[in-house]
């Protein structure tokens, strides 16, 4: 068996992990946050266990909004989470990667490249998730106004992301013609200007970069709350977001009332025994204070198994689960976990498609200005 029965699966890389102690386990390798290696074996993981897609995150600031500098216990690297997709997309031949981009304080033009070069890269496994920013320290870093409400942050993202997927189709999929014997590289009449004028962007295209393997990269978004579920069903594939419980998913899925795919936000930390991932977190609780706006799950991989299946019942299409610590949890799930959803046969055996959107059971979109 090779399609997907139950739900799907995504894991969310962050640091050495998503709690802020978990550098300093005895397995973690915090001298190594900042090689490619690090996390083409982290991906390279997670590919073996036929995972869905990983997600990088990225930040403008550092992590601690309240301080005035870094705070000296806390992992606060980071590397560009497009550039770091991209130099690990050749190293891997199915999983999907979605990089984190901050929209506040960037340009769409060069994402919308950044973005069609990871999805060729990759041949056709890219997406972004895009993130607004409300933080008065990276308004400071780029000299902007200061923050404003978050409707108004969500509607520029949204246009944002207009922009983005107008210039994914400003080449139709055959522009590039290529003919040595009459000199023509590209046909003109298959490039299209978009035209966007709005509020806060006026793009006039095209792309220099043709439409991606794709044709629309997978866009995502974390939700939280009512604008933000506007901006997911107004422009996104794909949906995190964090329910308490069962109950709570279905209500989260009936408010955002769009055909997108949902995945459920955990943070995870796993044990061969529910005594054992409860003390490993109170070890790290112990050495720093952690809070988490997802569900924090702690116990074994069929406790856990058992969860997602019920969870998955009320309609969630997948989860994306944050590992506590890395390497520690992330080999949880991919040689525990995954094992015992697929004793269950509610998982994959082997990937059934070699693009992102194919492994989402996404159609690849018509160009919208192709005649």
């Amino acid at each position: 068996m090779t399609g997907l029965t139950g739900p799907r699966l995504a894991v969310a890389l962050e640091g050495a992990g998503w709690h802020p102690a978990a550098w300093r386990e005895a397995d973690a390798r915090p001298a190594d946050l900042l090689t490619a290696g690090y996390w083409t074996g982290l991906v390279q993981e997670a590919e073996a266990a036929h995972l869905d897609f990983v997600t990088f995150e990225d930040f403008l600031s550092l992590r601690d909004p309240a301080e005035p500098t870094a705070r000296a216990d806390r992992a606060q690297t980071r590397l560009d989470a497009v550039l770091l997709a991209s130099r690990i997309a050749p190293l891997t031949s199915h999983i999907g990667l979605i990089p984190t981009a901050v929209v506040t304080h960037t340009e769409p033009f060069h994402l919308s490249k950044a973005i069609a070069t990871l999805d060729y890269v990759s041949t056709g496994r890219a997406g972004v998730r895009v993130q607004v920013s409300g933080s008065a320290a990276e308004f400071r870093h780029f000299g902007r106004r200061t923050p404003p409400e978050a409707p108004e942050l969500f509607e520029e993202a949204a246009d944002y992301v207009e922009v983005l997927r107008r210039l994914w189709d400003s080449w139709e999929d055959d522009a590039e013609i290529r003919d040595v014997a009459t000199g023509r590289f590209i046909d003109r009449g298959k490039l299209h200007y978009i035209d966007f004028e709005g509020r806060w962007f006026s793009v006039k295209g095209p792309s220099i970069t043709p439409r991606p393997p794709q044709g629309q990269p997978i866009v995502a978004a974390l939700a939280h709350g009512p604008d933000a579920y506007r901006l997911a069903a107004r422009q996104a594939d794909v949906v995190y977001v964090t329910p308490n419980d069962r109950a709570h998913a279905a209500s989260i899925i009936d408010e955002i009332g769009a055909p997108l795919q949902v995945f459920a936000d955990l943070v995870v930390f796993l044990d061969e025994t529910e005594q054992a991932a409860a003390d490993r977190k109170a070890r790290l609780d112990d050495r720093a204070e952690f809070a988490s706006d997802a569900h924090v799950f702690t116990g074994t991989p069929a406790q856990l198994a058992d969860l997602l299946l019920d969870w998955h019942a009320a309609g969630l299409t997948g989860f994306r689960l944050r590992p506590g610590a890395l390497p520690h949890d992330l080999t949880a799930i991919a040689r525990a976990l995954v094992p015992e959803l697929r004793d269950r046969g509610a998982f994959r055996t082997g990937y059934e498609a070699s693009t992102l959107r194919g492994l989402l059971g996404l159609p690849r979109p018509a160009n919208r200005y192709a005649a």
